[in-house]
């Protein structure tokens, strides 16, 4: 047993207990109530989910497993000569909470890699779809595709205890996990390359090999490490990470789980904001002739922008009330490698003129950007230009967050969900409107 799986199965001992006695002795204690606005509006807002992985806070932004961004990016092990962490790393903080020693790093790459190598049906289910088929299609198509191999599947079919669930749904995540990037990879290759596949470097960690298997050279190694980081979760409630625990509850394996999760993602209102940004500033370059503009160029066509009943596409967060640090986090990265690229000089200058006109205008409860205003700019100057694309990036770190999820909650033994539902009627008896 490896041993992030033993560090696991500890952690897992030491807090079932915890979960136990809070349904057992406080289960009718109120966590809050639920207004007429959320039943309708999406649940936003509605506290009836648990996770420990990580936490959006209004002011410092996402926390994985308590750490910080800058505080996660700052701690956990980096590949020999690299500028950002192992991802590898991060999938052991978010399952045990702890930062990995470089032995047990070593010792989980190592096992990691063991588990690299998708099968060949795999790659020829997606060369049997057309090549203008969405990417999202080709990879939900190919995590659903390997279903057959779910180890919990078999188990359960067997007969399993329920706690031993975890056991073969944390086999099955690593085992596709350690996957989802030569899909990625090949995917992008198969479709936008005229199918110059290039074979995995089992040898690299999970960053790196993505790099290699894309074709780019450095940073980009560094570009995908931070991305996954970044992407891997985002608490339980946005679509794609309730999509995935949602399915899960129903004791669907992980394969299920993540191809579901993976077409939440697909959701312009979700996965596709970033490839939006981008796709507008670049009509805002066009616009402004593709010159540098100036502060006052900025403001006014920010402003005319406004006044025109649009929005500047990635400002404002649900909850954030301060910049989002995975945007800071990816900007730190602009300035030190790309500074003079065009776009992202429009994107700096946004940075500095939207946040003022937007509390001016006095509609944003959050004028800062997130993390999508830069996302989308950092693929394009590297050479990833198919916007289409970049949601399959998107699906690899999630996927992270939700496979740790998911295998905490067959471990606390989490039910399967089944929220009640009530008519437009009972909701104006409730509120008083009379027929």
């Amino acid at each position: 047993m490896s041993i992030l799986k033993q560090k696991l199965e500890q952690k897992i001992a030491d807090w079932r207990p915890r979960t136990e006695r809070l349904v057992k002795e406080y289960g009718d204690v109120k966590v809050g109530e639920v207004t007429v606005a959320q039943a309708i509006g999406g649940m936003r807002g509605v506290k009836s989910l648990v996770t420990d992985i990580s936490y959006l806070d209004p002011m410092e932004g996402i926390r994985f497993r308590g750490y910080t961004i800058p505080e996660t990016l700052a701690a956990l092990p980096k590949p020999q000569g690299a500028e950002m962490p192992y991802v590898e790393g991060h999938i052991y903080l978010l399952l045990t909470g702890e930062i990995p020693s470089e032995e047990q790093i070593a010792d989980f790459t190592a096992d990691f890699n063991k588990r690299k190598g998708a099968p060949q049906y795999v790659f020829d289910v997606i060369n049997a779809m057309p090549k203008d088929t969405h990417p999202m299609t080709m990879f939900s198509a190919a995590v659903l595709a390997m279903q057959r191999e779910s180890i919990f599947a078999q188990k359960y079919h067997d007969g399993l205890h329920k706690n031993e669930y975890w056991e073969p749904t944390y086999e099955d995540s690593m085992n596709l996990l350690a996957k989802l990037a030569q899909i990625a990879a090949y995917i992008y290759r198969y479709k936008y390359k005229d199918g110059d596949i290039i074979k995995p470097d089992l040898s690299l960690d999970m960053g790196g090999n993505f790099a290699h298997m894309m074709g780019i050279d450095k940073p980009y190694d560094d570009v995908s490490r931070l991305y996954f980081i970044l992407h891997s979760d985002h608490e339980s409630g946005n679509v794609s990470a309730h999509t995935g625990h949602l399915v899960a509850s129903a004791l669907s394996d992980v394969y299920y789980s993540i191809s579901a999760m993976t077409n939440g993602l697909a959701g312009p209102l979700h996965g596709l904001a970033n490839q939006e940004v981008l796709r507008w500033l670049q009509g805002v370059m066009d616009k402004m002739g593709n010159q540098e503009p100036t502060e006052e160029l900025m403001k006014q066509f920010v402003w005319d922008t406004l006044k025109s009943g649009q929005v500047i596409p990635g400002y404002g967060h649900a909850v954030l009330r301060k910049t989002d640090p995975r945007y800071t986090a990816q900007r730190e990265f602009c300035l030190k490698h790309l500074p003079d690229d065009p776009i992202f000089k429009y994107v700096d200058l946004l940075y500095k003129v939207v946040p003022d006109i937007l509390v001016e205008q006095g509609k944003a409860k959050n004028p800062w950007p997130n993390v999508d205003a830069q996302s989308g700019v950092i693929q394009w100057y590297y050479g990833v230009r198919e916007y289409d694309f970049y949601t399959v990036m998107f699906s690899v770190g999630r996927a992270i967050g939700v496979t740790a999820n998911i295998i905490w909650a067959r471990a606390l033994g989490y039910p399967i969900e089944r929220p009640k539902s009530v008519t437009t009627e009972m909701l104006e008896a409730v509120a008083g409107i009379k027929k």
